[in-house]
């Protein structure tokens, strides 16, 4: 009957403890002409703010464990969304600036964006060499979120 009651005891415990795990994130951004990245807004599953940015553009936040996609939002720059890679715990993020686009198709302005947003990892090496990030690569993966569209055929 002890060993039951043990073997209870340790079930309960240990799922207890499964759920409260979290992880702390810290990290630098900064957009892709390095200038600091100033009160930008941290979020996850879309919705939920986790914690914004200090004046000089560093971060630390709490997340649950199961979470791996981070969104970075800010007046300015467009939206970063960030997806976890393994055991990263250090994020230093390059976010594009935003820029408005007249008398241009959907199709035109994403093909720009996209080749700027191509650029970020270099722009990710270039802080490092002028010691703004600690490392060289990345430890994340971040998509690109195109304007437009194709219609399904």
């Amino acid at each position: 009957m002890k060993k039951l009651i043990l073997a209870f005891i340790v079930c309960v415990v240990s799922t207890y403890s499964l759920y409260s795990q979290n992880k702390i994130i810290k990290g630098r951004v900064m957009s892709d002409h390095f200038e600091t990245g100033s009160l930008v807004t941290i979020m996850i599953n879309d919705t939920a703010k986790v914690g914004s940015t200090d004046f000089d553009g560093f971060f630390q936040i709490d997340i649950p464990v199961s979470v791996n996609k981070i969104l970075f939002w800010s007046v300015g720059m467009e939206t970063a969304t960030i997806n976890l890679v393994d055991k990263c715990d250090e994020l230093e993020v390059v976010m594009m600036l935003s820029c408005t686009y007249d008398f241009m198709t959907l199709k035109k302005v994403d093909r720009l964006r996209k080749k700027q947003f191509d650029k970020l990892p270099e722009l990710h090496k270039e802080a490092f060499e002028k010691g703004i990030f600690k490392t060289d690569k990345p430890c994340y993966i971040q998509e690109f979120k195109p304007y437009y569209k194709k219609k399904p055929k």
